[in-house]
């Protein structure tokens, strides 16, 4: 019964779909906290009452993370072929789908970078200026050792994004298993299909989650 319910099923096609969307994940996250991580703490240090109190900066900062992140991930998609297919040669595929992936989830990123370290007790910044600290001291001494649990549930929940925008890229021919789920679930009227590859993308999410969960609690505990 189960071999006819699910008669529709090429599982060497599933799996190549997985490693591609674990691919896409795994690429898009790194250029996101590679570039999420230093906007983050320049909106920090320039926001005000701040050791870079810059209200100009922060605020051409903060119209431009507030722009990318007011755009629909799917129209991003379709505004970024031009900027894809000049960056990687094509818009499709895996290396298609990962230049919008970091563009759309690097302001995300880099609000709960800011937000993290917004956390941070006043009194231990105050503090190491007091021993005469410099601003790189105090930031990578300090306020990112302290902020670390805080960083961890960002870096989780940046994850989780991008596994919904990576599905959602399937709509251009990202790749993986929104491609997967789009042109054989919906537009094939394949259900089987459909239901395996939402169910392959909920795991991904939950081990995400059980993953980040343990890091923030072993962070805490330092």
């Amino acid at each position: 019964m189960l071999n006819d319910f699910f008669s529709n099923i090429d599982w060497a096609e599933i799996g190549l779909a997985t490693l591609d969307t674990l691919t896409m994940l795994g690429g898009s996250l790194l250029f996101t906290l590679i570039l999420g991580l230093p906007l983050g703490i320049l909106l920090f240090l320039t926001s005000k009452r701040q050791l870079l109190e810059q209200p100009y900066v922060y605020g051409i900062l903060s119209f431009i993370v507030n722009i990318l992140r007011s755009v629909p991930f799917v129209i991003l998609l379709i505004i970024m072929i031009p900027f894809t297919v000049l960056l990687t040669g094509t818009s499709l595929g895996v290396a298609g789908a990962i230049p919008p992936l970091v563009v759309g989830a690097t302001p995300f990123f880099a609000r709960l970078v800011e937000t993290a370290l917004r956390e941070v007790d006043r009194g231990i910044i105050e503090a190491t200026q007091a021993m005469g600290a410099s601003t790189s001291q105090i930031v990578f001494k300090a306020l990112l050792p302290e902020a670390m649990p805080g960083m961890m549930a960002a870096v989780t929940v940046t994850a989780i994004t991008l596994v919904s925008y990576a599905a959602m890229s399937g709509v251009i021919g990202g790749g993986g298993l929104g491609d997967l789920a789009i042109r054989f679930g919906y537009q094939r009227f394949q259900t089987d299909v459909m239901i395996v590859t939402v169910l392959l993308l909920l795991v991904l999410v939950q081990v995400l989650q059980m993953i980040g969960d343990r890091l923030v609690i072993h962070f805490s505990r330092k």
